[in-house]
């Protein structure tokens, strides 16, 4: 792999925080890795008391709780320390423009340090990462079918669009093996919808994908602090945890199938 060509050293980060709230939220761990430019790193990793509870479903997602920074130094003992680690340096990460730099130039405005982004350069992989692999319909048009897609978000025209998309694509990769993000194989493309149908919805319990099915087809928890755990082992050890996703901001389909699962869970016992 390449070394970077820097003149400035440049800071990867990524911020871990309450929510996504940009001005209310607060930062509970940050990593830095500092690159210089003749290509050696420094490493800062540290957990923060937000000095705010953390919300139970925020915790779910990053596994981090009240307990595990109760003892944790705030953000106002360690900014100046931090402000003098990224002194001179630009910035970079996935997403980082949208959220963790907001977040970062707030945190140190807090507590009266000025961070002044303007006079670093920010660079974004997420943002790379969308403008050169466009996962756009009419990108897909133009890779799969050469040719440029007229009157696009028209619903007909997106929907014809569809179709000969659809087409080259099985014409393309028809026999194939499909294989996920860690290498495991889903299924193969053919020219039938049962075929394309399992490719489509690999391993799908619920549509927002909070549940899936691990190798064996059992459902499992797919993210928080359960995560890759048995539905039905956490709902066994932890009864509360069907009550807390059945009163939270989880789409109805999901708490259908959770309910599904449980009941299932249920007969089984007796």
């Amino acid at each position: 792999m390449i070394d970077l060509k820097l003149k400035n050293p440049l800071v990867f980060f990524d911020l871990e925080t309450t929510g996504v709230n940009v001005t209310q939220d607060r930062i509970i761990e940050y990593s830095f890795i500092k690159v210089l430019p003749n290509q050696q790193t420094e490493v800062r990793t540290q957990r923060i008391n937000p000095l705010m509870p953390i919300p139970a479903e925020t915790s779910l997602i990053h596994g981090i709780y009240d307990e595990d920074v109760k003892d944790a130094p705030t953000f106002k003992t360690v900014a100046r320390n931090l402000h003098k680690f990224l002194e001179g340096c630009d910035l970079a990460g996935f997403n980082i423009i949208k959220f963790d730099v907001p977040v970062l130039v707030e945190s140190f405005l807090r507590e009266n340090i000025e961070f002044d982004v303007s006079r670093r350069k920010l660079v974004d992989a997420q943002k790379i990462f969308h403008l050169m692999e466009k996962r756009t319909l009419s990108a897909a048009y133009k890779f799969y079918c050469q040719k440029n897609l007229e009157d696009a978000h028209s619903a007909e025209a997106d929907t014809k669009a569809t179709l000969e998309v659809l087409k080259a694509q099985v014409q393309r990769y028809e026999e194939q093996t499909v294989v996920d993000l860690q290498g495991n194989p889903v299924g193969v493309i053919r020219n039938d919808v049962e075929s394309l149908h399992k490719v489509s919805t690999t391993k799908l319990v619920d549509l927002a994908g909070r549940f899936s099915l691990n190798d064996d087809g059992v459902e499992i928890i797919n993210f928080g602090k359960h995560k890759n755990k048995l539905v039905e082992d956490v709902l066994a050890s932890e009864p509360a945890f069907y009550d807390w996703m059945m009163k939270g901001d989880f789409p109805l389909d999901t708490k259908r199938k959770l309910t599904e699962i449980r009941l299932r869970s249920l007969k089984s016992r007796f």
